[in-house]
């Protein structure tokens, strides 16, 4: 397997510990994964179905929104089968919170900023005392107090923080002490920053990400840039990536993230060249068939696809297992050392039998090519 790199390597801040159900955040337990449905949460077979893509993709705690009593009712019912642990996403009533931590959940994000006021925000947290469940103090740019705003004149990364250290007071001041942090905003450099504040005031646990990211790809940039400048400076104890797009796709951002910082390391890792003229496969159907059909495997197992007989194997030395293609023929080596020449339509296959040979996992393997 690959050898992870220990050159450099980030200390993270010591903050305090909660749970959400089993899932340890904070106090030095590993980043957690996140992720939030997109289901109706009132469609209980489809939002199971969704937290159980998420959970075989990495996912280890989903959200749920739960927009109203109808939805806060099916929440108890999708928590029965869920391989995960569920916090229900509140905006608005508290008395979903409170109908919500009834039917099971393990966690509440609440945003004080719209939920009524502090005497409704008060009894959420006392329902949550008498559960044992722990909370996430959401503070998002979208929904700051009007008298920050009036301060700060905007909704900038000091507004952002004194909102949350606000709250993080009065929860103090109630007793309440269960909770993460979550400061958001669609500017990558706000959101930044905000977090580095809050994270010099407070040792609570803090959950990142940049809110309303946007598509895969602008939405991956956003949060790479943003949850990756903070990870590297050892901020952050759990994290989404928003995308919108299926939630599966966050889980694998996610983790390429934490990969690429060696925070943590999960599933294959797949490098391949960009192509150029001497490209004489097709690399980009072989690079997206092989990613989509290895998501499934766990094992930290470095992959390389090379569209160059000549320098694949050098340019991808450290690589576990890979294919570098010639003319309609591929070169099959491990630790850049070549093993034996395959035919193109045998790539596949031969590539994902070497890595379900490798790790001991099923791997999806395509149809086995014909012998000649």
């Amino acid at each position: 397997m690959s050898q992870k790199n220990d050159a450099i390597q980030i200390k993270r801040k010591s903050t305090r510990a909660i749970h959400i159900g089993p899932v340890q955040v904070g106090g030095g337990a590993p980043v957690v994964v996140q992720s939030m449905t997109n289901t109706d949460t009132r469609d209980v077979a489809a939002t199971l179905a969704q937290i159980q893509r998420l959970a075989a993709a990495g996912c280890e705690v989903a959200r749920l929104a739960i927009p109203d009593q109808k939805a806060a009712a099916a929440f108890g019912e999708i928590k029965k089968e869920s391989p995960l642990p569920l916090i229900a996403d509140i905006h608005f009533n508290h008395r979903l919170a409170l109908a919500a931590l009834e039917q099971g959940a393990d966690a509440i994000r609440i945003n004080p900023g719209n939920l009524g006021g502090e005497k409704k925000t008060r009894q959420v947290l006392e329902a949550c005392r008498e559960r044992g469940v722990s909370l996430r103090l959401g503070v998002n740019a979208g929904s700051l107090e009007a008298d920050l705003l009036e301060k700060y004149g905007a909704p900038t990364a000091p507004a952002l923080a004194a909102s949350a250290l606000r709250w993080v007071r009065k929860f103090e001041d109630w007793g309440f002490f269960d909770f993460k942090i979550s400061l958001k905003s669609s500017d990558v450099l706000v959101t930044v920053a905000a977090y580095r504040e809050i994270s010099r005031l407070t040792d609570y646990p803090l959950h990142l990400g940049v809110t309303e990211a946007g598509g895969l790809i602008a939405g991956t940039v956003k949060s790479a840039l943003g949850i990756g400048l903070l990870l590297a400076e050892g901020i952050g104890d759990t994290m989404r990536v928003s995308l919108t797009r299926d939630p599966v796709e966050e889980i694998r951002v996610a983790y390429e993230i934490l990969r690429a910082l060696h925070l943590r390391e999960r599933g294959v890792e797949l490098i391949s060249c960009p192509t150029c003229g001497r490209c004489q496969i097709d690399l980009f159907g072989l690079a997206e068939e092989a990613e989509r059909r290895l998501l499934a495997v766990t094992s930290p197992i470095k992959v390389a696809i090379m569209g160059c007989v000549v320098n694949g194997p050098g340019e991808a030395r450290e690589a576990d297992v890979g294919i570098a293609g010639g003319a309609r023929v591929g070169i099959l080596f491990k630790k850049g050392r070549k093993i034996r020449q395959v035919p193109e339509k045998e790539m596949l296959f031969t590539l994902l039998s070497e890595v379900a040979a490798l790790t001991g996992e099923a791997v999806e393997l395509p149809e086995a090519p014909e012998k000649q």
